[in-house]
């Protein structure tokens, strides 16, 4: 348990040139390409959106690729309300507003559980979703028993958090991101976008994803999934497929190699499976 122990402490995890959104929505969004079909990624927690670099340039050539970066993380500039239910919530009312019709959702990590949220919660705006290494319920692996609080209480985890001082901070984070991620060119990156997050914000979603479970609603969700999962969840299958036990339509594949970063670490693997899926 070691190693969920590492993800349940980071959840994972500055755009360039961001489509202002005049406070209405908390996030940044880089736009690329120009297609009738569109895509929307979603980072993990504390990254930036540049995590899909690689990933939008496979794609923005066909699709319009929307990539957010979430208000707080990676530079971003943090809002008031930060939480799971109202970053879903806005999203939706994004995908609504922009007239962006029926998009492919890919998330990782938390960002990968705001992917399942909106399919559940919003079945009919989407067209089919992509999860990177996420799972419905991260805290039901190391306490099979877990249940949601409805309103679990943050302020002790913010308030220790926001005390810690940059050089504690920095030393955790660095220690953390590399049990998530083999490619060590990108140690330095991921710990600098946490370096450069808003303490407030990284504590407060820590919390509240923390006490997230997407289980049962996974019923609701009506649009074909892939599910990408690191190599490390291979040994704990059926722990993995019980809780995505409620996705009718999904497709679970478990990387060959590499941990968290699965678009980082397997780079060919995650390729093939992505593209594969996009392109029906």
């Amino acid at each position: 348990m070691k190693k969920v122990t590492a993800l349940l402490m980071l959840l994972a995890c500055m755009i360039h040139n961001p489509l202002p959104a005049a406070g209405r929505w908390p996030f940044e969004v880089k736009i690329s390409g120009s297609a009738k079909q569109s895509l929307i990624f979603i980072p993990g927690f504390a990254c930036g959106g540049d995590v899909w670099n690689e990933t939008t340039a496979l794609f923005d050539k066909q699709y319009t690729c929307y990539t957010l970066t979430m208000a707080g993380f990676a530079g971003a500039a943090p809002q008031s309300g930060a939480s799971f239910q109202n970053w879903e919530n806005a999203i939706a009312d994004f995908i609504r507003t922009r007239h962006i019709v029926q998009p492919v959702l890919v998330g990782h990590s938390l960002g990968g559980g705001l992917v399942l949220a909106l399919a559940a919660d919003y079945p009919d705006l989407i067209s089919r979703i992509v999860v990177v290494d996420a799972l419905p319920c991260l805290a039901a692996l190391r306490n099979p028993s877990f249940k949601a609080t409805e309103k679990p209480d943050c302020s002790a985890m913010i308030s220790q958090i926001s005390a810690m001082s940059p050089e504690s901070f920095y030393q955790m984070q660095r220690n953390g991101i590399k049990q998530l991620v083999t490619d060590t060119a990108r140690i330095e990156q991921l710990v600098q976008w946490s370096m450069h997050s808003d303490r407030n914000t990284f504590a407060q979603l820590y919390c509240d994803f923390s006490n997230t479970d997407l289980r049962e609603k996974l019923s609701n969700i009506k649009c074909p999934a892939l599910i990408l999962l690191e190599s490390y969840f291979a040994n704990i299958k059926p722990a993995i497929e019980q809780q995505y036990g409620q996705l009718k339509q999904a497709t679970l594949a478990y990387a060959s190699k590499g941990l968290h970063f699965i678009m980082y670490d397997d780079w060919g693997w995650y390729e093939e499976k992505l593209s594969n899926f996009i392109h029906p």
